[in-house]
């Protein structure tokens, strides 16, 4: 059963306009091509790439239901459905702003230096391979919890608006809603590391760059108009 407020369609899109976020499509294509210059072949690079996502969708999951479990039993739920209404128009307002100028003031974007971080511990990992090329994919995997953590100021939005709606029931009929978000989120992952197994990590990169700004505006509508419903099932 769906919390009041909730259905199936506004689920589903958050968590695919989430999976599209150009952070989500920038940290992977890096990685996959990282992967493959490291592991020599598509098929090490498909296992570092599944490992990889899998370690994402357990760390995501992993957040929602512990913000879910606190939000449910300590009763904040009201409290975190006006603050998630109102941050979700708050993002939404700077993910458009990102479609006229991409880039340009405060952006929602990852933890500062993480960038960085991210290569510097790719650097580790191929150092790790070249001795132990079994312990490389427990990194890799490592490395995905990492990334979600920096992530989640630039993907948590939509995230955050769907769990304040879930806190609204109860937390048994929200895991089941989580398990299908989540899924949602990494299915796009799945059809990326497909390409850089072909081979074809540039023209998917070359496609994001292109239309970073277009998913930052879908995005951003999305949200304000998911803000204003959830203040307007309030008010």
């Amino acid at each position: 059963m769906l919390p009041e407020g909730l259905t199936m369609g506004i689920l589903i899109s958050a968590a695919l306009l989430d999976s599209i976020n150009p952070c989500v499509f920038g940290v992977l294509i890096f990685l996959c091509a990282f992967m493959i210059k490291v592991f020599k072949t598509p098929k090490k690079m498909l296992i570092g790439g599944l490992l990889y996502t899998a370690v994402v969708y357990v760390s995501y999951l992993v957040i929602g239901l512990g913000l879910l479990k606190f939000t449910v039993s300590f009763g904040f739920s009201q409290s975190v459905y006006w603050i998630a209404a109102i941050v979700a128009i708050g993002a939404g307002l700077l993910e458009i702003k990102d479609f006229f100028w991409y880039g340009k003031g405060f952006s929602l974007q990852m933890i500062p230096g993480a960038a960085k971080r991210i290569k510097m511990y790719t650097k580790w990992i191929s150092r790790v391979n070249k001795k132990h090329s079994y312990l490389s994919y427990l990194m890799a995997g490592l490395l995905g919890i990492f990334v979600v953590l920096v992530e989640l100021p630039c993907t948590g939005a939509p995230y955050f608006a769907i769990l304040a709606i879930l806190g609204q029931g109860d937390f048994a009929s929200g895991v089941p809603l989580l398990l299908l978000y989540n899924f949602i989120f990494i299915f796009p992952l799945f059809f990326i590391i497909g390409i850089a197994y072909y081979g074809k990590s540039n023209s998917i990169e070359a496609w994001r760059k292109k239309h970073r700004g277009s998913m930052r505006l879908a995005t951003g509508l999305f949200l304000i108009a998911l803000g204003s419903y959830m203040l307007y099932t309030i008010i």
